[in-house]
């Protein structure tokens, strides 16, 4: 008895206490920003300031309390070098941010959504001038001042926002970023063309974001990779999508794009920012034509996912998706099979079938360009359409290149073609 009364006197302040509680602290580093996310289970009022030499961020939260010890930043974080925090005025809470760089800050509130609770985001992005921060990758010139195509490759959710998860455990976020990793490698040795991907890492991105980062990069083509989820574990298969501008091609589609757009939701937005909401409107001005060419890259896609596995729907849909609402690039969203299904669940984690999908994308990604490669660029310099009575030992003799070397360009398994088909023309030099 004396022991258990000991162990109500030791808990007893604790449970009585009042005031918000922080239940944990999660960072979601990225290349050029850092997100901070403070799980409490209740609104807080909390101040937020700098200190120099050395530069900190300092929070403090009033009338707050820790429920456990706070974690430290991960290695990778270029902005975060180290997280402090102590009691302050005996009901207030301090944490310390030590910082690297000086880089701008912006912090907000987030109601309770879906599984999540009460959250506090600090969001840090690194500053033009800190050039410590600065990502250099050297981009190669192409040949005869032609330009490559850009294709922007975008996993879908990321940080603390998971997307869909498997009955074993999968994360949406973690099978589609190693299905783009992938697709990034094959079309990086797909000559005319450079990839660039809207995330390489575990961190949060906004729907707008995603857009935004491809256009920066002056983007050819945009394909956000996502796996599907329903509570009916029966239900699999594929599907390719393209923005609608009025209305989805299903109902099934309709209840997607609201699940897909609610990732901005879950992962916390700042709409303090009017630019950004300008911005949104004058994105959505320009769609018709964009809408059309996303259309046509999305049967070749679909065309090429199909032996992989099961369709869920045969033909290209529609819906509102915000992350395909780029004006003037053709974009589309994959859904590469139900997570929610052990059988497709078990196949996402397969490197293979992982390979396969990356493959299958580039394939329809390809065949797309070869009829509509843009001006300027190395994929519009040499192509042969096949006219009756062509073969392909007869087009590698007139361009002077190998036959081999021909099917490896235009991804043929053998030799057969057909008519009004498009073959791309390699140098003589490529082997």
């Amino acid at each position: 008895m004396k022991k258990l009364g000991a162990f109500f006197l030791v808990l007893l302040p604790s449970i009585c206490a009042g005031g918000t509680v922080i239940d944990g602290v999660r960072t979601w580093p990225a290349p050029d920003n850092t997100r901070l996310v403070f799980d409490i289970d209740s609104p807080v009022d909390y101040t937020i300031f700098t200190l120099s030499n050395p530069e900190r961020l300092v929070i403090d939260f009033k009338d707050t309390r820790p429920a456990h010890p706070l974690v430290s930043p991960s290695q990778k974080d270029r902005l975060i070098s180290d997280i402090r925090s102590a009691p302050r005025n005996k009901d207030d809470f301090r944490v310390v941010l030590d910082l690297q760089g000086k880089p701008t800050y912006k912090s907000f509130l987030l109601a309770p959504y879906q599984e999540y609770g009460h959250r506090l985001v600090i969001d840090l992005h690194k500053t033009t001038g800190n050039k410590q921060l600065e990502i250099k990758r050297p981009t190669p010139a192409p040949p005869m001042g032609l330009r490559d195509i850009v294709i922007a490759i975008d996993a879908g959710h990321g940080g603390e926002d998971p997307g869909a998860r498997g009955r074993n455990g999968t994360y949406e976020k973690d099978v589609v970023l190693a299905i783009a990793r992938r697709l990034e490698e094959l079309v990086k040795r797909e000559r005319g063309m450079r990839p660039v991907m809207t995330r390489d890492g575990d961190y949060f991105l906004s729907l707008r974001q995603r857009t935004q980062r491809a256009r920066k990069q002056q983007a050819d083509f945009f394909v956000s990779i996502h796996a599907d989820s329903f509570k009916d574990p029966r239900v699999s298969g594929m599907s390719v999508y393209v923005l609608s501008q009025n209305g989805a091609t299903s109902e099934a589609a309709r209840w997607l794009a609201e699940k897909e757009n609610a990732s901005d939701l879950i992962g916390g937005v700042s709409l303090d920012d009017k630019d950004d909401v300008l911005a949104s409107v004058l994105l959505d001005l320009s769609q018709t034509g964009t809408i059309e060419a996303s259309f046509e890259a999305g049967q070749e896609i679909l065309s090429n996912i199909k032996p992989i596995g099961r369709l869920h729907k045969h033909s290209v849909q529609q819906a509102g998706f915000v992350v395909l609402k780029s004006p003037d690039i053709p974009s589309i969203l994959i859904e590469t099979a139900y997570i929610t299904n052990p059988e497709e669940e078990r196949k996402l984690r397969s490197a293979s079938h992982q390979q396969a999908i990356a493959q299958a994308i580039l394939n329809g990604i390809h065949n797309y360009f070869a009829r509509n490669a843009p001006p300027g660029t190395l994929y519009a310099s040499r192509k042969h359409i096949i006219t009756r009575g062509d073969t392909l030992s007869d087009i590698a003799q007139r361009y002077n290149v190998s036959v081999a070397n021909l099917r490896h360009f235009n991804h043929l398994s053998g030799d057969n073609i057909r008519v009004g088909q498009v073959l791309r023309i390699p140098d003589g030099s490529d082997s």
